[in-house]
């Protein structure tokens, strides 16, 4: 069948060069794209590469009742890696048979070849035959990653040991349901169930063992532990398995493997650079063609096992902010934002009507900072402090209080977006497209989306379209519109 996909894969591509023949450009610039297409024709006929390969192999040396990472389950990989060749070798000898061998093929110019060689010590017959009939395809096996097919196989990829046996997710509940276990609050009062989410092949093991599987789900991590304990799967995941044995695992894989093998070293986060280097080494002296590290924590967001949720971490609001004091006018009514700022840029949003008596600031404020405070009731409060001209330090209380209730729960709805830095330009979208029915908050919308502009960066692409000349040419610049074309300005 893959070889049958490489005949497809030329047809295609003498679509392409016909195309390119036909297309109205002069020679010279159609002379790159199609020497291009022609050499890729012209190396898939000449070699007729496929990529057999791989996955569940990890799923399969536990399947069998071995531990992945010791010598039997390792030495058993290798038989399986070993018959895997000789055999997709074998077949390709029978196709060139009939088809004909790819048309580079020469059994005198890799007669040293060391996998080669391997190929005529494990099989005589099917060597004698390859250098009589030559070889349909120039080379055969790969083991790719298989992160996709894993997934939808329900399997461990590629020869990778599992990742994890179980990991928690959590989902939002009414605590007033019946059957519903209420794990924790949140800041906002809203309900959550932890529960646990298990390795498909291992549900599989617990079912053959006898285990009530929804029982298990709602075991405690020690009681899980020590069920994963008397399976196969007990010190085997990438976490578990000694870091060593794993790349020499590969290596004598690779003897069997004519391209590259797909392994990720799974490293904690304390690992020196002196293991680093000692694996790369222990790899290159293995005969591995590539290898791959992954230091635990080195990267956010990637999948992280047991008994931590998957998810990227949530950002850290520090005590004190640096904070711009923004003052504007909306409908004849004096409002005033107090906008946070992270390394320069916006964290956290608090704006409303500037009442005088509640916000006694001189207009010559323009910067301060905002204090998060934590009282001895646990409660939380947002305070902005300022120096005044004499150089007393001010402080306001509160800056969640001091503003209507609605506007405070929209404010906190977009901080959350600033904190995820999302870029400006799209916060400013975001707010501009919430569909709001009351005239004070859509004036608070407005007032948000005022003073976020000032944030854009200069020369930012906008979207719309200019209401002077009607070009679609518009750009950020001090916080104010500007039309590229015809040059008119919209501030606010």
């Amino acid at each position: 069948m893959m070889d049958d996909i490489i005949d497809l894969e030329l047809e295609k591509i003498d679509f392409i060069l016909a195309k390119i023949h036909a297309d109205p450009e002069i020679e010279e610039i159609k002379h790159v794209e199609e020497n291009l297409w022609s050499n890729i024709r012209k190396k898939s006929e000449e070699g007729r590469r496929t990529g057999i390969g791989i996955t569940a192999e990890g799923d399969m040396i536990a399947g069998l009742g071995m531990r992945y990472g010791n010598d039997d389950a390792t030495n058993f990989s290798v038989e399986i890696h070993k018959t895997l060749a000789l055999e997709a070798y074998k077949a390709s000898t029978y196709l060139a048979k009939e088809r004909g061998a790819f048309t580079i093929y020469n059994a005198e110019r890799e007669k040293e070849n060391p996998f080669i060689l391997r190929m005529k010590e494990a099989d005589p017959v099917m060597y004698n035959n390859m250098v009589k009939y030559g070889r349909r395809n120039i080379a055969l096996l790969t083991i790719a990653p298989t992160g996709t097919t894993s997934l939808m196989t329900q399997t461990t990829s590629g020869i990778e040991p599992i990742f994890s046996i179980f990991y928690k997710r959590r989902r939002k509940v009414n605590p007033n349901d019946l059957d519903v276990k209420v794990t924790f609050k949140d800041e906002v009062g809203d309900s959550w169930e932890e529960f646990n989410v298990f390795h498909h092949k291992f549900v599989d093991w617990l079912k053959l063992n006898g285990y009530d599987t929804d029982e298990v789900t709602r075991m405690g991590d020690e009681e899980i532990e020590s069920i994963i304990a008397k399976s196969p799967y007990y010190k085997a995941t990438a976490n578990d398995v000694d870091w060593i044995a794993k790349v020499k695992m590969q290596g004598a894989i690779q003897k069997w493997v004519d391209h590259s093998i797909s392994v990720t070293i799974n490293l904690p986060a304390e690992a020196k650079e002196e293991l680093v280097s000692e694996l790369y080494l222990t790899a290159w002296k293995s005969g591995c063609k590539g290898a791959t590290v992954y230091r635990d924590g080195s990267r956010n967001g990637v999948l992280i096992a047991g008994k931590t949720e998957m998810r990227p971490e949530k950002p850290k609001r520090p005590k004190s902010l640096d904070c711009d004091v923004i003052r504007f006018n909306i409908s004849e009514e004096k409002w005033v934002a107090f906008v946070g700022l992270k390394e320069s840029r916006p964290y956290e949003i608090f704006t409303g009507i500037a009442d005088e008596e509640i916000f006694p600031i001189p207009k010559s404020i323009i910067k301060g900072k905002i204090i998060k405070i934590k009282d001895e009731d646990g409660k939380t409060r947002y305070d902005f402090q300022y120096t005044d001209k004499i150089g007393y330090k001010k402080n306001i209380e509160g800056l969640s209080h001091m503003f209507k209730p609605e506007f405070w729960n929209y404010a906190k709805l977009i901080s959350g977006v600033l904190r995820h830095e999302m870029p400006i330009q799209d916060v400013v979208n975001l707010v501009t497209s919430l569909k709001l029915d009351s005239e004070s908050i859509n004036n608070w919308k407005n007032g948000v989306e005022r003073a976020l502009k000032k944030y854009i960066p200069n020369g930012t692409k906008a979207k719309g379209k200019c209401g002077e000349c009607g070009s679609d040419n518009l750009v950020y610049e001090e916080g104010c519109l500007i039309c590229k074309d015809c040059g008119s300005s919209k501030c606010g």
